[in-house]
């Protein structure tokens, strides 16, 4: 059975904010998986004008950008 990841991290190509999202999440070393939500009409109109957003697969909270690593930080206990 494959691991699902603790975090969704919604993203879409190309996209600046995502990749300094991305860079501040590596800082942490969290696990996450990277979900493109143009892929997703569904996720598109959830998430189209908030990515990136940083999604808690247990318990569903979402950190929305932008966040800086301190927020990451509280948002994950990390």
């Amino acid at each position: 059975m494959p691991k699902v990841s603790a975090y969704t991290l919604f993203h879409t190509e190309a996209c600046h904010l995502c990749e300094q999202a991305q860079a501040i999440i590596a800082t942490l070393d969290i696990d996450y998986a990277l979900q493109d939500i143009c892929d997703d009409d569904v996720l598109a109109e959830r998430y189209g004008v908030r990515i990136p957003v940083l999604r808690n697969q247990e318990d569903g909270s979402e950190l929305d950008w932008p966040f800086e690593r301190e927020q990451l930080q509280q948002f994950t206990g990390v």
